[in-house]
């Protein structure tokens, strides 16, 4: 289909967008701070009224939480396939304000990037989808697909509302995929469709030994000291090769396909940059496999916190009573939450000295999500991103875990199309949050392209 007059519309538009996004950026919606719940319903209310705008069919839900607003095609087509786009107008708290170069607030535009809390995270990534539809429907082109936008205030801090709302609106809801923009992609010359991530399993590791700290003079030697009983514990997870002990660990870990490996080694890496952003010598993992491929498509069994005894100034010579782990372990395609964290708890279970007594508390989780790269809908977002952004599209696993994917994937049987916007330095959830306007431009191009190549398949 030739969509030049829909490309012609955003050229044509850009400055009017961007004045909008920083109109849409300046409203302080941080969900996790109570006093912000007016701004969080002024956020809703812009996102709604720009739905409206477009003639959607705009319903601003009430919930227990945060408003969730779903604007809908009119009178959809029941010839034309059906695609759900979802983001979220909440934001992270913006503190510290002192490391921030202009107010998180007030946007300061420099350059060809814009700079605010929530810019790239997610209302610059969601408007662009907007602005696209905005395009198709003054270019004078029938738009070739019926779309519905899902925008939630909550999923900076869990989504609570959403995980109710999305069975009891599954039937309204229907779609063929889910198209999300939240995430990023390694440069402007490597736009990319992300369709991997990792799942999660949260506990918390407990060993108790005596009934209260004691004189480690007095008693240190002759007891069990649930300091170091804890460290041999987790010490015991891994082996010398960087691979987790646990029995059955890797039993549904599947390998990466050639195709999968020779994509990957596409991806722009530098390991010497790579060290220096995290500040450390020298790079480790499992052994056989790159830097990209353990902190993406390889499952992890990560220490997040460790407490025990005293932590005050000076020195307390003691023998603690207790001592805390705070574990996640990140899961790779295949892998089921409660299956491995049971596994895990049977295999500590098994380790543990009769010395002391270990408790696990069970925490969060996260199945991991995988859509085909090589499927249809897969190839034609490769296809949009290609054309929007002017340079060959790659696909790419992410690390992290967005756990409404799969929630989307229980309530309404559709997978979901990950077509990130934002660039790798773009410090979403840190101080000096950016979005790229050439990627706001690029996403806004892509996002047009993705309903022809997406109509043209469906056909």
């Amino acid at each position: 289909m030739d969509i030049r007059p829909v490309l012609e519309y955003i050229s044509n538009h850009e400055s009017r967008w961007i004045t909008e996004l920083c109109d849409y950026a300046r409203i302080p919606s941080v969900s996790a701070q109570s006093q912000h719940g007016p701004d969080l319903r002024r956020a809703a209310r812009w996102i709604a009224d720009r739905c409206a705008q477009l003639g959607l069919e705009t319903t601003l839900h009430e919930t227990a939480g945060q408003p969730i607003v779903v604007g809908k095609t009119r009178n959809p087509d029941p010839n034309k396939p059906t695609f759900l786009v979802y983001g979220h107008y909440d934001v992270q708290p913006p503190e510290p304000f002192d490391l921030w170069v202009s107010p998180p607030f007030e946007p300061r535009v420099e350059g060809r990037n814009v700079f605010a809390r929530g810019i790239c995270d997610n209302k610059g990534q969601h408007l662009a989808h907007l602005n696209a539809l905005e395009a198709w429907i003054h270019s004078g082109l029938p738009l070739p697909v019926n779309l519905i936008f899902l925008i939630e205030g909550e999923e900076e801090v869990g989504s609570t509302s959403l995980y109710h709302f999305l069975p009891e609106h599954a039937q309204e809801l229907r779609c063929d995929a889910v198209v999300i923009s939240d995430n990023g992609i390694p440069s402007l010359e490597f736009p990319a469709l992300t369709y991997a991530l990792r799942g999660i399993t949260a506990l918390e590791i407990r060993v108790d030994g005596p009934s209260r700290d004691l004189h480690s003079g007095l008693f240190g030697g002759s007891l069990e000291n649930p300091a170091m009983a804890l460290c041999q514990l987790l010490a015991a997870m891994r082996d010398g090769n960087g691979r987790i002990t646990v029995p059955g660990f890797y039993d549904e870990v599947r390998d990466l396909t050639p195709y999968e490996r020779t994509q990957m080694a596409r991806i722009p890496f530098s390991e010497e940059a790579y060290r220096a952003l995290l500040g450390v010598s020298q790079l480790y993992g499992e052994s056989g496999f790159t830097a990209e491929e353990r902190r993406t498509s390889r499952p992890t069994f990560e220490i997040n916190g460790l407490t025990s005894g005293y932590q005050g100034e000076g020195s307390k010579t003691i023998v603690p009573a207790w001592a805390k782990a705070k574990i996640t372990i990140r899961l790779v395609p295949d892998q089921k939450p409660e299956v491995i964290s049971r596994r895990v708890v049977e295999y500590l279970q098994r380790l543990c000295p009769p010395t002391v007594r270990l408790t696990v508390a069970p925490g969060h989780g996260g199945e991991p999500y995988l859509v085909s790269p090589e499927g249809s809908h897969a190839q034609a977002a490769l296809r949009a991103l290609a054309a929007g952004f002017g340079h060959e599209a790659i696909i790419m696993r992410e690390g992290g875990s967005i756990p409404i994917v799969s929630a989307f994937k229980r309530s309404l049987g559709a997978e979901t199309l990950l077509l990130g916007m934002s660039l790798p330095d773009d410090n979403p959830h840190s101080p000096n949050e950016k979005f790229s306007l050439d990627a706001y431009r690029g996403g806004t191009r892509m996002a047009a392209h993705l309903w022809a190549e997406l109509a043209a398949i469906s056909r």
